[in-house]
């Protein structure tokens, strides 16, 4: 660990296939690490369809922090290709393999080829507070109103 807040130096990845690739930052900038299909085959994912795919790989998350895997953009947006449950949690006491479930939103079939970039992952702190059962709440100036209760403009 670090001195600045606790944060890790580093997460340690096992590969668990041979093929695999580690996780990859494409650009300085980059937030994600690029996580790849460990398939020994192409598999197409048909419209409205969905599929399981390995990673080869498992972390070990520090205690206090999750891993998110998240849709990369260019597959979502020219593909329609997305994480299946919107975004994965790795919980730090997770020590199995990773793998990304896809759904195609898209209109066409699209075949992920093997170690095409699937996927990223974004490790993120996590406040855990305790919760506390309550008769009443604060009231605010929205209070119960949600569900567009603000307008669009």
């Amino acid at each position: 660990m670090t001195e600045q807040g606790n944060r890790p130096d580093a997460v340690r990845v096992k590969r668990l296939n041979a093929g695999a690739e580690l996780p990859k930052r494409q650009t300085t900038g980059s937030a994600g690490y690029d996580l790849r299909a460990c398939i020994e085959e192409k598999v197409t994912i048909e419209p409205g369809g969905q599929a399981l795919f390995p990673t080869g790989l498992a972390v070990e998350i520090p205690q206090g922090f999750v891993g998110l895997i998240y849709t990369r953009s260019g597959l979502g947006i020219k593909h329609g290709i997305a994480v299946a449950n919107g975004v994965g949690v790795i919980d730090s006491d997770y020590r199995g393999e990773l793998h990304v479930g896809l759904r195609n939103f898209g209109g066409k079939p699209y075949t992920i080829e093997p170690g095409e970039r699937i996927a990223q992952l974004i490790f993120q702190p996590v406040y855990l507070p305790r919760l506390e059962e309550a008769e009443e709440l604060s009231e605010t100036g929205r209070d119960q109103g949600g569900f567009g209760s603000t307008g669009t403009r």
